[in-house]
């Protein structure tokens, strides 16, 4: 990560063979971002999309430790979303209405995960946290609570949650109940 809290670009190979907790060939098979030279790599704390031919899946790339930590997240089946109230992502902490935040899981990394043990967070359904917090996407759907850090406290804060979410992924040991 580069001393500005944005993400160093990263190549296919390094994408795919960073993923901690889904196989080798699974991270052969998933669908990268379109266009992924255009990605605006300097306000990113993050890479995360969903997967356009399957919606149920999405994928976050972040940087721990000086390399690169892939995660496959899944939206649970039989999540109702609610067409009214405003959700706030435990990310970038942004509020969307209607479905702009859903419940995404990850599988645990090792053999947590091969017995079935997830974790969850309510995230952005874009995966776009970083762009939020900088004020590079707005719709007219997301709610920016006015805050009086700046937008470089507000992505440190961002990369810290996202954080704590990777060390609940990566915590083998961790039992599924406190997830």
């Amino acid at each position: 990560m580069l001393a500005s809290g944005s993400m160093d670009p990263l190549a296919e190979k390094d994408i795919r063979d960073c993923f901690v907790n889904c196989s080798k060939g699974e991270a052969r098979r998933l669908d990268l971002p379109r266009g992924l030279a255009e990605v605006p790599w300097e306000d990113l704390d993050f890479l995360g999309w969903r997967d356009p031919g399957a919606p149920e899946r999405a994928y976050l790339v972040a940087e721990r430790d000086g390399a690169p930590v892939g995660v496959t997240l899944r939206v649970p089946p039989g999540v109702r979303r609610s067409l009214v109230r405003t959700t706030v992502c435990s990310i970038c902490l942004t509020g969307h209405v209607a479905s702009g935040v859903c419940l995404l899981t990850a599988r645990r990394a090792g053999a947590a995960g091969r017995r079935g043990n997830t974790v969850g967070s309510y995230m952005c359904a874009d995966l776009a946290c970083s762009l939020y917090v900088r004020g590079r996407k707005k719709s007219k759907l997301v709610v920016r609570a006015d805050e009086t850090l700046s937008p470089a406290e507000q992505a440190a804060r961002l990369r810290s949650n996202l954080a704590l979410f990777l060390d609940r992924v990566l915590d083998e040991n961790e039992s599924a109940a406190s997830g």
